[in-house]
C-alpha cells in the first residue's frame, strides 16, 4: 500500500477551506474544476491537471531491476506491485495502473493492490473508475479503512458529494479513530461542519 496515497495527502490539508469551496461550488467533474482550489495531490504534475511543476523523476535503475525479477518470475506480484509504486511515486499514473492492474490479476484478493489503483484512477480525472475500483476494494475486506476514506474522498471531491463522503468517513472514525485514516476523516467530517455552520449549502450530488 503506498504511503503517499490520498489518505497522506489530505491529512494535511486544510479541510475546513476545501470543503467549504466543494459545499459552495455547483461543479460536478473534477476536470473542470479550478486547479489552485481543487484537492489534487501536492505532487500533481501539469498534464494531470496540476500547479504546472516538474514532476519527480522515475527512478530507471529501480524499473530496470524490478523488470527483471519480473522477466525471471512473472507470477511475482511483490516485484509487480513494487513497479507500481515507483511509477506513482514519478506521477506515471498509466504506468502505475497497468501494473497495479496486472498486480490484481496475480493476486485478486490484495485489497491494498486494488486501492493504490484507485487511487492512481483518481490522479488520472478517472473519478466513477476510481469508485468502482474501491468498490471492489471492499467487497474483498470490506472494514479496509484506507480505501474507505479515499472513497470519501473521491465522492467529495470527484462528484461533489458530500453527504455520501460524510458517510465514509464516519465508518472510518468509528473502525479506527486513532488511526492517520481516521484523523483523516475526522478532520474532513469537521471541515463538512464548519462549512455548514458558515451557512453553505451541500452539494446533492
Amino acid at each position: 500500500m503506498r504511503t503517499d496515497s490520498i489518505a497522506y495527502v489530505v491529512a494535511g490539508m486544510a479541510f475546513g477551506t476545501i470543503l467549504g469551496w466543494v459545499v459552495g461550488t455547483q461543479q460536478v467533474h473534477r476536470a473542470a474544476t479550478p486547479a489552485a482550489e481543487t484537492p489534487a495531490p501536492a505532487n500533481q504534475t501539469a498534464a494531470a491537471g496540476g500547479t504546472g511543476r516538474q514532476a519527480p523523476t522515475l527512478d530507471q535503475a529501480r524499473v530496470q531491476e524490478l523488470q527483471q525479477q519480473v522477466a525471471s518470475n512473472p507470477k511475482d506480484v511483490n516485484a509487480v506491485i513494487q513497479l507500481g509504486n515507483t511509477y506513482f511515486d514519478a506521477e506515471r499514473w498509466d504506468d502505475a495502473i497497468t501494473w497495479y492492474r496486472k498486480a490484481i490479476e496475480l493476486d485478486p484478493k490484495n485489497a491494498d493492490a486494488s486501492t493504490d489503483l484507485g487511487v492512481s484512477l483518481y490522479y488520472s480525472n478517472r473519478a466513477d473508475e476510481a469508485l468502482a475500483q474501491f468498490e471492489h476494494s471492499l467487497k474483498i475486506s470490506p472494514t479496509h479503512t484506507k480505501t474507505l476514506l479515499n472513497k470519501g474522498i473521491v465522492l467529495a471531491f470527484g462528484k461533489q458529494d458530500l453527504r455520501g463522503a460524510a458517510a465514509e468517513w464516519e465508518k472510518v472514525v468509528t473502525l479506527a479513530p486513532n488511526s492517520p485514516e481516521g484523523q483523516a476523516a475526522r478532520r474532513a467530517l469537521e471541515g463538512i461542519a464548519a462549512a455548514h455552520a458558515n451557512g453553505a449549502t451541500p452539494s446533492n450530488q
